[in-house]
């Protein structure tokens, strides 16, 4: 068995898409439901807008035996202060969870937010992701906010969490 972390190349997006839905419908299926699941990644997952994400921020996919295995994305969020980024999405094969992985990706992202000059992460999880809460309660965020979102037309609360990464 061969892991490897690695920047993302406007290649990867199929397979970032692959990896997005099985995680997004072993994830969400129970809260939002398979449809709204379904068109949450058909509007957040097109093949131009991952290849233009790829290309313009940092986004690393995770390889297991060559095959991308899982990603991650991130960006400056000038909203929430200067030195903020954003991690905009972590996901893992379903199949692979608990197995470091996404913890490695999330360390390759921190390393390079920091190489980019910044300290201090932040992200939105929905507060019924159990598997996503405990991951990111895990790594030292904390819990910062509390409010909804609308996925697919349903409203759904979500959480927001922060972590220095100085």
């Amino acid at each position: 068995m061969d892991d490897a972390i690695r920047p993302a190349t406007p290649e990867d997006a199929q397979a970032v898409l692959s990896v997005a839905r099985e995680s997004w419908h072993a994830a969400y299926d129970d809260i939002l439901g398979e449809g709204a699941v379904d068109a949450v990644i058909e509007d957040w997952y097109q093949l131009g807008d991952l290849r233009s994400s790829i290309g313009d921020s940092t986004f690393v996919v995770a390889e297991r035996d060559g095959t991308v295995v899982g990603f991650a994305h991130a960006g400056p969020n000038p909203d929430a202060g200067e030195g903020t980024y954003q991690l905009y999405r972590l996901y893992v094969r379903p199949d692979l969870w608990g197995q470091a992985i996404g913890g490695r990706l999330l360390d390759r992202v921190a390393d390079a937010v920091r190489a980019a000059g910044g300290d201090r992460f932040r992200l939105g999880v929905l507060a019924d992701n159990d598997v996503g809460v405990s991951f990111y309660e895990s790594r030292g965020f904390d819990r910062v906010d509390a409010g909804t979102v609308e996925l697919a037309g349903e409203t759904v609360e979500e959480y927001t969490y922060e972590t220095s990464l100085t």
